[in-house]
Parts: structure tokens; sequence; C-alpha cells
């Protein structure tokens, strides 16, 4: 199969659906297909997929709240010109069309695919809520949800379309082994991580600081990078004194870096997509402490506790139980559930139904 991913900012930065685009085209090539992934910045991964470079130039904001907004209004029209051009570069006898930045882009290349041989699939990436409601209504071939709350959702949203059985985004067992030598941070006691955006609307990053400064000889270090890096910074650096560390990381040292820690936790809203960040941390022997929902209940299972993290004490008592336990192998067999060959194997079988 001839098979094409519309991935703005793969090549720019490197989170969830960037790790999603990277290794599912990166198998789906070694599988035989012919994949090709239309992206904005340069091909820095080294998958053994085609890379196409768009180059649309951007200006992100990058201290504080309001950035936050004005990049999202930016986001908006830049991703669409982005797809503009990619839309034009991508071959007539494409098989699949996989549209992942969702507004602009999943109507642009609705229109694009009916006057043209690919089916479009939208993964849903961006959880439930506005985008993905918009998403819906430019009827994707198929719409692939990345649990079963979203599956029930997405169906309920607009049930014309076909929507897939459930298909997690993954990990690579071979990269995060939790087989590394330590890091030494220079932190107090033990040390939980939380990697994500900073962004603390959403990732909430600013709930689990206020837990952590309620646990004594317990470190924290947030990874990411974001409009809000100076905000929490202050806040973690007030509360938790030198037993805290924000930092960003490249991707390819986030498998020792995850394995220089104690428990990962993740207290994110309730209609975040997925959080490939937890997977991974299973995958290094990592136990998780995450939001009470839906999502992250199927995602963490009996691999860490779940909790109401607007609860600071209850949060901050799930944070020390789940340091007193022997997890043992446990995180790293809830991992195992979520190859990415698995994965790969999912979607290709669904790419020929279609």
């Amino acid at each position: 199969m001839k098979i094409a991913f519309l991935s703005f900012y793969s090549g720019v930065v490197y989170r969830g659906v960037e790790t999603y685009v990277h290794e599912l085209a990166d198998k789906l090539s070694k599988m035989g297909n012919d994949v090709t992934v239309y992206q904005n910045g340069s091909a820095v991964y080294g998958g053994s997929y085609n890379t196409v470079v768009i180059g649309e130039k951007t200006h992100m904001f990058k201290k504080g709240t309001v950035a936050i907004v004005l990049n999202q209004l930016i986001d908006a029209f830049v991703v669409g010109k982005f797809t503009q051009k990619a839309l034009n570069q991508i071959s007539k006898d494409t098989d699949i069309l996989v549209a992942t930045n969702n507004r602009l882009q999943a109507l642009l290349s609705r229109l694009w695919c009916l006057s043209k041989k690919p089916k479009l699939v939208i993964p849903g990436q961006s959880g439930p809520g506005l985008d993905e409601r918009f998403a819906l209504y430019c009827f994707p071939d198929a719409f692939v949800p990345l649990s079963e709350y979203q599956k029930e959702w997405a169906k309920k949203i607009n049930p014309l379309i076909k929507v897939s059985s459930v298909i997690h985004n993954g990990v690579s067992l071979e990269k995060f082994s939790g087989k590394f030598k330590r890091i030494d941070f220079g932190l107090k006691g033990k040390v939980i991580l939380c990697a994500a955006a900073l962004w603390h609307i959403m990732k909430r990053q600013h709930l689990l600081i206020r837990a952590v400064s309620k646990l004594k000889d317990v470190s924290l270090i947030l990874a990411g990078s974001g409009e809000e890096k100076e905000y929490l910074e202050k806040l973690g650096h007030d509360m938790l004194g030198n037993r805290f560390l924000v930092k960003s990381f490249d991707y390819a040292e986030m498998p020792r870096v995850y394995a220089s820690c104690d428990l990962f936790s993740f207290p994110t809203w309730r209609i975040e997509s997925f959080g490939i960040v937890m997977v991974e941390a299973m995958a290094s022997g990592l136990p998780v402490v995450a939001s009470d929902d839906p999502i992250r209940k199927e995602i963490v299972g009996n691999a860490g506790i779940l909790v109401d993290p607007t609860d600071t004490d209850e949060y901050a008592k799930a944070l020390q139980k789940a340091l007193d336990i022997n997890w043992g192998d446990k995180p790293r067999r809830q991992a195992e559930k979520f190859s990415w060959d698995i994965i790969a194997k999912q979607y290709e079988n669904l790419f020929k139904t279609l």
C-alpha cells in the first residue's frame, strides 16, 4: 500500500503525535508499505520511510497563558497552509492519507480525498473535544479511537462514519527497557518524573508540584518545554526548593531519564487522548500515578494508581503509596500490550478494509 502521513510538527518537536507518526510510519514501511511523511521540520529521526519537508514558517510565542491562546490561533492558520502545500505534492496513486492535526487539515484533506483515490483516516490524537468533533463531521473514511471511551464518544458524535476498533498508541520496547545507568540529577531521595508539555491548564503539573511538596525526601523532575515553563519553574522552586528540576531533554535521552527515576506521574485532564509517556515509563519499569478517568484506567491497568489530582492530600498519599510498593515486573508487562509491532499490524489490517 502507498500511505501518506500529514504531521505538521514532526521535525519541529517530539511529543505524542510526532512519536506516533514516526514509530507507526517506520513499522509500516518495514512491513513492505510505501510510506511518506509530509512534515514541517527537517528529517531528523532516521526512519525507514520517505520524508517530504514542507518548511512552512511560523512564529510561536513562548511565555504565559496568553501565548497559549495566540499559538492556538497561529497554529490553525499555519497548519492549513502547510496542509495545502503538502496535498499539492502527494501522489495521486496514494491509497491511504492519515491526517493527524485536525482543524483545517481535516477539512482540506476530506475535500482533497473526494476528488482523488486515497481513503482518509483520522486518528484520535487530540482527544474527545472540539477539534475531534470537527474532524468527525468532516466524514473521514475511518476514525481511529485510542481508547474504548473515545470509541463510544465518537460513535455518538457522528454515527454515520466508520469508527474502527480501538487501536492504542504504542511504545518501542527496545528503546525503553529501563536497562541504563542512572543519571545523578543531584536531587534528594526518590525521584518522581512527569514528562509533558509545560502547560498547566491541560497537563496540570502544578497539581503534582503541590502534592510532592507534602512528601518528605522525595524530589520531582518536570521533563519538557512550553509556554508556561517560567510559571511552573517558579512554583516548583518556591514549594520544593532543591528537590525540584525542570529541564527539556532530547527525545534520544528519555529512555535513560525514565530509568533514572522511581515513579512516573501524569495528572492530565480527562480528555487527553492517550499519554504515550505513561507507556514509555511503564516499559522502563516505572509504576504510574495518573488521573482517575476511563482513558488512563485503560492504559495503566494494574501497573499503577489512579487518583483525583485536584485533591492534593489524596494525590500525595497515592504518590507515597506507589513509592512504597514493590511493583516487580507489572509495569513492564502492562507496557508489552502496547508494542508498536502489534499496533502497526492493526493499522495495516484496517487500511486493507477501506
